[in-house]
């Protein structure tokens, strides 16, 4: 039966597909090939040998980890008021995004290197889950620089002048950050997103230089309304192919401080009637130069497989 099935249906839909999917271009591939197969793999043999994910050892905290969580977030758990932050305020006090800017909870990522405290997974979802008990509106607020955005993102693929300028600024709360993906037509599908970048030459700092003429409408971005950056998330075309032979580059990411002429920011939603930042953004026909994408110009089209 597996071998008529191969011959009738398995064959002619892999001949099918390969014929219609462009072939991999070597980020893609890259991705692909990097990091192993853990215990999950077990899971696709359909046989899954539970005695050996028994016999990992338990992930624990550091004792730098456990000396934060005794200590910096204990004192953030006793600033924090729930019932004012969401029926009074609709917003944290002042001296709580103090404190999270002084104590680096926006940098549970970044490596020290650069200034963060570079925790691990472990302590990082035990830090978001201990202040989610005393306030979600808090915990939410923490969560999302620390999650996929832009200091993840510029730790991973941004040029060396861009983490040194950036990452330390993102450590020490100079700047926040927010990462715009979502919008009111595709969601969160990056595939389906129909903000739009075009290749072209603009204006510059008082110079022509080769950049991006981009157009974007985002909403419930998380931060976007006290951010200083955005991290955006669109899709790149070069119709006059002045980057290569390809006019549809694909999705790529590219880092804009909000006071770039032509970024509108600042609106509020109301998600869940919490009191989290959470608003839209939207741009039209904003130009930026192709240093401001993260990893650069050889990172264009990149961000699908990041």
């Amino acid at each position: 039966m597996s071998s008529l099935r191969r011959k009738w249906i398995s064959d002619p839909a892999f001949k099918l597909f390969k014929k219609v999917l462009p072939p991999l271009s070597a980020t893609e591939r890259e991705a692909m090939e990097a990091g192993s197969v853990w215990w999950d793999g077990e899971l696709f043999s359909g046989k899954p040998n539970f005695k050996t994910l028994h016999q990992y050892p338990k992930p624990v905290l550091t004792a730098e980890e456990q000396s934060f969580m005794d200590n910096e977030l204990e004192t953030l758990l006793a600033m924090l008021d729930d019932n004012k932050i969401v029926k009074e305020d609709r917003d944290l006090p002042k001296e709580v995004w103090d404190y999270l800017r002084k104590e680096r909870f926006f940098s549970l990522i970044i490596s020290k290197e650069f200034g963060g405290r570079e925790f691990s997974p472990l302590a990082n979802s035990t830090i978001v889950t201990k202040i989610a008990t005393r306030s979600i509106s808090a915990a939410v607020s923490v969560m999302v620089p620390n999650s996929l955005g832009p200091g993840e993102l510029l730790s991973h693929y941004g040029t060396k002048e861009q983490k040194d300028y950036w990452l330390p600024r993102l450590a020490d709360g100079t700047d926040i950050p927010c990462f715009a993906l979502t919008g009111p037509e595709a969601g969160s599908d990056a595939g389906g997103i129909p903000d739009k970048g075009v290749v072209c030459y603009g204006e510059h700092e008082g110079k022509e230089v080769l950049g991006i003429r981009l157009n974007w409408n985002k909403r419930y971005i998380t931060l976007a309304p006290v951010a200083t950056v955005l991290g955006l998330a669109f899709k790149l075309h070069d119709p006059d192919q002045l980057l290569g032979d390809k006019e549809d580059i694909g999705i790529t990411c590219a880092l804009i401080p909000a006071d770039h002429k032509g970024v509108e920011i600042g609106e509020r939603h109301d998600p869940l009637h919490l009191a989290f930042m959470n608003g839209p953004t939207r741009g039209k026909d904003v130009f930026i130069p192709m240093e401001w994408l993260i990893g650069g110009q050889e990172y264009a089209g990149a961000a699908g497989v990041c």
